[in-house]
């Protein structure tokens, strides 16, 4: 389950979640909520998301999709944040 902050953040961009029934909105999984706001949400929306969940935190979650395909990701969005997050944001090694 989400924390009220993130639900509130995902209501708040809900027209990028289309795809997702109103009532399954709130609870979809950090994975999918890192990668439709780099995807898809404008420059705000990826500052807004990275200081809900900090920027160690969505560094971690874009590196390791937990079993989703980095492809799932523009190749120019993944190679924009790749250098982004190597670069500014310490990430946890497995």
């Amino acid at each position: 389950m989400n924390d009220p902050e993130i639900k509130a953040f995902i209501i708040e961009n809900k027209d990028l979640f289309w795809y997702t029934p109103d009532n399954k909105k709130e609870d979809i999984s950090l994975d999918l909520l890192v990668e439709t706001i780099l995807n898809y949400g404008s420059l705000d929306n990826i500052r807004k998301l990275i200081k809900i969940l900090g920027i160690k935190e969505v560094s971690n979650i874009f590196f390791n999709t937990g079993g989703r395909k980095k492809l799932n990701y523009y190749p120019e969005v993944y190679n924009f944040f790749s250098i982004y997050f190597t670069r500014n944001a310490q990430r946890d090694t497995i």
